[in-house]
């Protein structure tokens, strides 16, 4: 045998072909074909060594791999799920991303409600505002279109591994607050005053909305209790109690929500008390001048709205014309102002006026009286008379005396002086000289100037009767003060001088004549 191994490694010099076999673990075994008589040994040795040495190398190899367990790659998250605070009809999108996902599903699960929403890109839940969507890769999407108040709660992404793989996250739906409509009639806005009242305003969202009244006006609130009252400027809760409620706190009350979630809402609460009417006249007592204007002032408060009369003393009702003219103004819901313009005074206006007020509850009246006011007079100088009064006939006795453009004259000044509004002027007697020559003597004229009258009253030229001068001792008429009492009777030594001083009575007529005009043309120049 030895020496059949020994000839054929000395004789691979003589090898006439060579093959390798390459086993499948071991190293490669060359065989050498020798034309030698031991050949098929040799090649018999040889496959016997190679297989063993093959089994003794590759054993432990077999060995080892069949000790480790085998490893594998799991699927992992790579990102949390987001938590969204959505307003209500908003759209919200959920994002899964999960890597080394291989043969394994993603699946949406609500967890609240345990509903399987979607599996991998498949819809499961039949709610047309879910959908999912996959990249392609590994990002997977859950999309909520039109968010409802229904939708909020926990959301799963679930991997289908054994065990269970997931992550969560949660949406919160928020609403706008909104008032509720608790069919509230405009009666229970409505109260008597003095009686009780409560508003009621109830609100609804997401989160729970705080309610807060206020007056529109700006005013405070006023809150009555056993403890007394309390004025606030706003109120909070559903319920806004107006316990004896006043006229004052008539108006328009707002309900306000807020709950965070933008926009604000508010609703608007009208209040009315209802009351009988009431007057308030300032001034009782007017006083004004004869021909000017006077307005006279009657204050009424009422709910419902009460109609106002205006009245006479006598019971004449008062409507508007050229003579009066009845307005109104508006203060606030319950009261306004009434006026009673009176025009062109004259001694038949003054007295009392009654200002009435009437609605459904009940009626008033106030009264207000109006006093002439009378402007003093100031005698500045006085021609001296005898006779009574005869104003009527001054006019007549000087065109009869052939002074027709003295008394155009006379007419002109007494027209300036109802224009000029500066002074007053009183006719206070026109008599003639004497009994006797009646026809030929000149009227007397008696001038008086009265002071300014004041801006309030109405400029006029008044014609009043005063009294007359006694007769002067001597035979001539003469300007003198006017200090003696009127209407004396002529004596006998007046009748004499008369009849001697016919020779100067063209003179003297002719000198009044001059002095008329004279005092008339002052009187238009200034």
């Amino acid at each position: 045998m030895k020496s059949d191994i020994y000839f054929g490694l000395s004789m691979t010099f003589m090898m006439k072909q060579t093959e390798t076999y390459q086993p499948y673990y071991g190293l490669p075994c060359s065989i050498n074909y020798v034309y030698s008589l031991p050949f098929h040994s040799l090649l018999r040795l040889w496959f016997r060594f190679c297989f063993y040495a093959d089994t003794i190398l590759t054993m432990p190899m077999q060995i080892w791999s069949q000790t480790l367990p085998k490893l594998e790659i799991h699927p992992e998250f790579l990102a949390p799920l987001e938590n969204y605070t959505v307003t209500q009809g908003r759209d919200v999108s959920f994002t899964c991303v999960v890597n080394h996902l291989q043969s394994y599903k993603i699946a949406w699960i609500k967890s609240d409600s345990r509903a399987i929403l979607a599996i991998h890109t498949h819809m499961v839940a039949h709610n047309p505002r879910l959908s999912v969507t996959h990249n392609g890769h590994n990002t997977w999407k859950l999309h909520v279109r039109n968010v409802q108040a229904n939708d909020s709660g926990t959301y799963m992404c679930q991997i289908n591994t054994n065990p269970m793989e997931s992550q969560t996250g949660y949406m919160k739906v928020v609403i706008p607050p909104d008032i509720m409509d608790l069919d509230d009639s405009t009666d229970l806005l409505t109260a008597m005053e003095n009686n009780d009242l409560r508003l009621r305003c109830r609100a609804t969202g997401t989160p729970e909305p705080t309610v807060t009244w206020k007056r529109e006006d700006g005013q405070e609130i006023v809150l009555r209790s056993e403890l007394g009252v309390k004025r606030v400027k706003s109120y909070e809760g559903e319920l806004l109690p107006l316990l004896g409620i006043l006229r004052q706190e008539m108006g328009s009350y707002l309900c306000i929500a807020t709950n965070g979630v933008p926009p604000t809402i508010s609703k608007r609460y009208r209040v009315t008390v209802r009351f009988k009417p009431t007057i308030k006249i300032k001034d009782q007592l007017v006083v004004a001048p004869t021909y000017g204007n006077i307005i006279l002032l009657c204050y009424i408060e009422s709910s419902p709205r009460a109609s106002s009369v205006w009245y006479k003393a006598n019971g004449a009702k008062i409507l508007t014309n050229d003579k009066y003219n009845v307005t109104e103004t508006i203060i606030n819901d319950y009261a306004y102002q009434s006026n009673l313009t009176i025009k062109y005074l004259n001694p038949n206006d003054f007295g009392s006026y009654i200002c009435s007020a009437e609605n459904l509850y009940g009626k008033i009246e106030g009264t207000i009286y109006l006093q002439e006011l009378r402007v003093p007079k100031t005698t500045m100088s006085t021609i001296r008379n005898t006779e009574p009064d005869e104003r009527p006939n001054l006019r007549k006795q000087i065109e009869r005396k052939g002074g027709k453009k003295y008394s155009q004259a006379l007419g002109r000044g007494v027209g300036s002086m109802n224009s000029t509004q500066r002074n007053v002027v009183s006719w206070t007697q026109i008599t003639p000289i004497s009994r006797r020559n009646n026809s030929n003597s000149l009227p007397s004229v008696v001038l008086t100037k009265n002071s300014k009258v004041s801006s309030s009253s109405s400029p006029s030229s008044s014609f009043s009767s005063s009294s007359s001068s006694p007769p002067p001792s001597s035979s001539s008429s003469s300007l003198t003060s006017a200090s003696a009492p009127a209407h004396t009777t002529p004596t006998q030594q007046d009748v004499q001088s008369d009849a001697t001083s016919t020779h100067d009575s063209q003179l003297v007529y002719q000198l009044h004549l001059m002095i008329i005009v004279l005092l008339f043309a002052m009187i238009s120049f200034y």
